[in-house]
């Protein structure tokens, strides 16, 4: 093709592209990728910036891949913030920042932070590349589409307006029934339920708990689709949650991996060792007062890790039954009372049927009936205590704005030694005469 019938088709398609942005965008989606990249190169990027915003993200981010990279760059630049973050949203975490890193730097920080939320929310965990379809699409082409694209594990497809608000779902089921000529605005069913990308994963979790949802939009104040989140995805991101407050209980940071190098692993974990330090001082200044008890019956000191063995893995089970019913919102907050209780009882009658059986073997051993009394006095009392410091500590911890997994253990370790230590040798000297 000579130069003048080009210039004069590219003069066209920018009058096109200006006057009709929607109607262009509806039928770049039609033409083939490698047609509309032909055309749309040789067009500035402000013409183009009015028909991306009106393309499905999906495609729009398709076809910025196969653009060149200084007039893909002046287009994400042209956009409005929100729409080249959806754009952005539907690329990989690599080829994102490679783009991110070609922009004018107040351009990349005001993206950047759009494309940012804080832990622990919606926002971090949607899938930001599940494809939405407009409501006047047949679902014939959409089949066709999804074939195309290979979409094997999409169960309902998100349904969009012009503005990509989002206005319904339509079943694949129900779809793949349907003539191939029905739009998939006939087939439209209305959503249980959508989120904000700030709402936690907790209220997320309870989105999925109250009614039968397999995937959950997520949307922006103005209701335009941004992302949705799988059941899939809140079980990884639970687990993930579980296994690093395995971390966060005993001082190790959830930064932290296995392979991690030994002076990261020095920096996270020693200032709770520090602590734990002072801590294992304040549990040994309890058995320093009870030092003349000790010298006049030896066998105590032999006992004592028992009784602060026992009250430590009895406060170990209470802490780890209470943080996974704050995790998953079995308990509020409010119902402490009730878990303490419990927790109390529990260590109350698990303390009797453990001192009976430690009784009779310190009996065997030491033939002292006044031992005995003693050490089953103070595991019953020992139980209770870390019963309750189990139940109470995440309790507090949440109360006061903290994270429950937060060295909890170390916590927990400290009151169940101090505990045990003054109950255990508190009645010993009480009752030095029987011993």
């Amino acid at each position: 093709m000579s130069a003048d019938p080009i210039r004069a088709a590219d003069a066209l398609n920018r009058r096109f592209f200006i006057d009709y942005p929607l109607e262009a965008a509806r039928k770049i989606e039609e033409l083939r990728m490698s047609d509309v990249v032909e055309a749309a190169k040789r067009q500035p990027a402000q013409t183009l910036a009015p028909v991306w915003r009106c393309l499905a993200p999906q495609t729009a981010a398709g076809l910025l891949r196969a653009l060149p990279d200084d007039l893909s760059d002046r287009l994400l630049a042209e956009l409005p913030p929100s729409n080249a973050v959806r754009i952005l949203g539907h690329l990989a975490m690599e080829e994102r920042n490679r783009r991110l890193g070609r922009l004018d730097p107040a351009v990349k920080t005001e993206l950047e932070t759009l494309l940012s939320y804080p832990p622990d929310t919606a926002g971090r965990i949607m899938n930001t590349r599940v494809g939405i379809y407009q409501r006047q699409a047949t679902a014939g082409d959409t089949l066709k589409s999804l074939r195309k694209k290979g979409m094997k594990t999409a169960r309902s497809l998100f349904l969009v307006d012009n503005d990509h608000r989002l206005t319904g779902k339509v079943n694949l089921q129900d779809m793949a029934l349907a003539s191939p000529d029905t739009r998939l605005g006939a087939l439209e069913q209305p959503l249980i339920a959508t989120v904000r990308p700030i709402d936690s994963t907790h209220q997320v979790t309870e989105v999925f708990e109250s009614g039968k949802v397999l995937d959950l939009a997520v949307v922006d104040l103005d209701g335009v689709f941004l992302g949705a989140v799988t059941h899939d995805d809140l079980a990884r991101t639970i687990q993930k949650d579980a296994t690093a407050d395995l971390q966060t209980m005993v001082g190790a940071s959830k930064e932290e991996r296995a392979l991690s190098t030994p002076l990261f692993t020095v920096r996270k974990r020693m200032p709770w060792l520090q602590i734990n330090l002072v801590t294992a001082f304040m549990a040994a200044a309890v058995v320093g007062l009870f030092e003349a008890t000790i010298a006049q019956v030896t066998a105590l000191a032999v006992l004592l890790p028992v009784v602060a063995g026992q009250s430590g893995n009895t406060g170990a089970q209470a802490l780890a039954v209470t943080m996974r019913g704050l995790a998953l919102r079995e308990i509020t907050v409010k119902q402490w009372a009730r878990v303490m209780r419990k927790e109390v009882t529990a260590g109350f009658l698990n303390g009797v049927a453990i001192a009976t059986t430690c009784g009779i073997g310190v009996f065997i051993w030491s033939r002292s009936l006044g031992l005995v009394a003693v050490i089953m006095s103070s595991m019953v009392l020992a139980m209770i205590a870390a019963g309750f410091a189990g139940a109470v500590i995440p309790v507090l911890l949440t109360r006061l704005g903290q994270d429950p997994a937060t060295s909890s253990s170390i916590i927990l370790t400290t009151v169940t030694d101090i505990a045990g230590f003054f109950a255990f040798l508190g009645i010993a000297t009480l009752m030095m005469q029987f011993l």
